[in-house]
């Protein structure tokens, strides 16, 4: 019995799909040239799509690039003129004295100050909170105290623990009559959004708003991985909260996934800052939600409604600490934050102790880190020993030889989940904040960062690190460099998507 041949429709079909998967692998390939990225990640963006069929290039059109939806970007263009209206009424408030401090500082604030236009201002007091029983009963009792507004910004909002009493005591403030505003991220509180406690939260007179919504219709218009990762608390436009920790109580938060507690810090803020830290808040609220309703033509009058409404005015000196805030995102100047803490390695001349849950270095970063060590300085980084990110670990792994061989000490937390995002220059000037060292707190997510030039805090903030180390060990390079071939593929395998986690 003769074979029957195939229909001409098959080959033609095989054809067709052979030769739509080259134009779209050569077209897409050609768009990630062209558009000057970081070689690393052009590098992996080429390796998707080139070697996974059809499902690369979707994922790079869905995820290769920082697109934000056009009605976002209208947004934030009106939005931004009212932030830099405003900015430039802070140049002469709190003014800084340069005199006694790191001669790297004012260079560094010179740098901050042009990329994001904000500049460091003294007289603030500043209250270190390590503890996350600490942390929670402080906001606690500040909104319990609060008058006029409680403002509250976060990335993760979890019901469980601690954090019911925090939505009960809001729901009291709004009952007496304080304004209580709560943005949070659409994916990081995906499932308290949907929550009861929501529900009776709104009910209570809180206004609750996500920040940059998500879902599968969206995904065709802007890249949904881009997030909204700041963790920030005002209250009354007086007191202010930001560092490392979500509104979530360690004790509850993701205790199936074997990592231990999650290890946070948060500083307590009072003084001319918290007018910036406010601002930041009610910015990031607007775009969300109001923004729309500023149209009138005389801008000054916008600009004071606005801060009428999100409660922001000067505040007098509290302390001694010279204190500048940068707001990172994908936004407007997306490469602010790289290029600070680049400069900020670079600055180190005899100590450089860093903190991060999830250390995935680019080649600049990686490049400043060997060449701090080689000349001289000793630069710690302390790390988790176990991650809730099987990628991150790995792709973290794959640095550890070159940069121990450069002289960088790597030292593993064994206390739960380090998730404190600290850096200590020389015990003269410290970062504080929500960025991991991270592609993703580069250059995809909206993040803030506290730069202190303050030898009292920064010495404060270096007994907490050293705190950590205590609870580290450092990494033996002889017997890591001894791990099997598997593994070591893991991990190169898993550097080259490194700069798309």
């Amino acid at each position: 019995m003769d074979a029957i041949d195939p229909h001409w429709s098959y080959s033609f079909f095989s054809a067709v799909i052979l030769l739509a998967d080259f134009f779209i692998r050569i077209c897409l390939s050609l768009r990630v040239v062209m558009r000057k990225r970081p070689y690393g990640v052009s590098l992996a963006w080429l390796v998707v799509i080139l070697l996974i069929p059809f499902i690369g290039g979707f994922l790079y059109l869905f995820f290769g690039e920082n697109r934000i939806s056009e009605k976002r970007i209208k947004k934030s263009l009106m939005a931004s003129s009212y932030y830099q209206q405003w900015l430039k009424t802070l140049r002469d408030r709190a003014p800084i004295s340069w005199q006694g401090l790191n001669s790297e500082c004012e260079p560094l604030h010179r740098q901050a100050e042009t990329l994001v236009g904000i500049p460091a201002m003294s007289g603030n007091m500043l209250h270190l909170i390590d503890q996350p029983e600490d942390i929670l009963s402080s906001i606690l009792e500040d909104i319990r105290t609060s008058q006029s507004t409680c403002h509250l910004q976060f990335y993760i909002w979890e019901e469980g623990g601690r954090v019911d009493k925090i939505a009960e005591a809001l729901i009291q403030a709004a009952s007496r009559g304080v304004i209580c505003r709560i943005l949070l991220d659409s994916i990081g509180s995906r499932k308290f959004l949907k929550s009861k406690t929501a529900t009776a939260m709104k009910n209570g007179g809180i206004r609750i708003e996500e920040s940059l919504p998500a879902g599968i219709v969206r995904l065709f218009f802007s890249r949904i991985d881009i997030r909204n990762h700041r963790k920030i608390v005002v209250i009354d436009g007086e007191i202010a909260y930001t560092g490392s920790q979500n509104m979530v109580d360690p004790e509850v938060f993701k205790k199936d996934a074997g990592v231990g507690n999650w290890i946070d810090i948060m500083v307590k803020v009072e003084g001319p800052v918290v007018e910036i830290l406010a601002g930041t808040f009610v910015s990031d609220w607007f775009l969300e939600t109001d923004i729309d309703r500023f149209r009138t033509t005389f801008l000054q009058d916008d600009i004071k409604s606005i801060r009428e409404i999100g409660d922001i005015h000067p505040r007098p000196a509290r302390g001694n600490s010279a204190v500048q805030i940068v707001p990172s995102g994908p936004e407007f100047v997306p490469e602010a934050i790289h290029s600070l803490l680049l400069t900020t390695i670079y600055a180190a001349r005899n100590e450089l102790i860093m903190t991060t849950p999830y250390f995935i270095p680019d080649e600049p970063l990686l490049a400043a880190l060997k060449a701090a060590a080689q000349r001289g300085v000793e630069v710690i980084i302390i790390i988790p020993e176990k991650n809730d990110s099987i990628l991150v670990k790995y792709a973290s792994r794959g640095r550890y030889e070159d940069l121990a061989a450069s002289g960088v000490k790597l030292f593993l937390f064994r206390g739960g989940l380090l998730h404190s995002k600290t850096v200590t220059v020389d015990r003269d000037f410290s970062l504080l904040g929500s960025v991991n060292l991270d592609m993703r707190s580069f250059w995809l997510n909206f993040e803030a960062t506290l730069f202190i030039y303050c030898r009292d805090f920064t010495r404060e903030l270096l007994e907490i690190q050293l705190g950590y180390l205590k609870q580290s060990k450092q990494l033996d390079i002889a017997q890591f460099s001894q791990r099997g071939v598997i593994k070591k593929f893991k991990e190169n395998l898993s550097l080259l998507v490194s700069p798309l986690l």
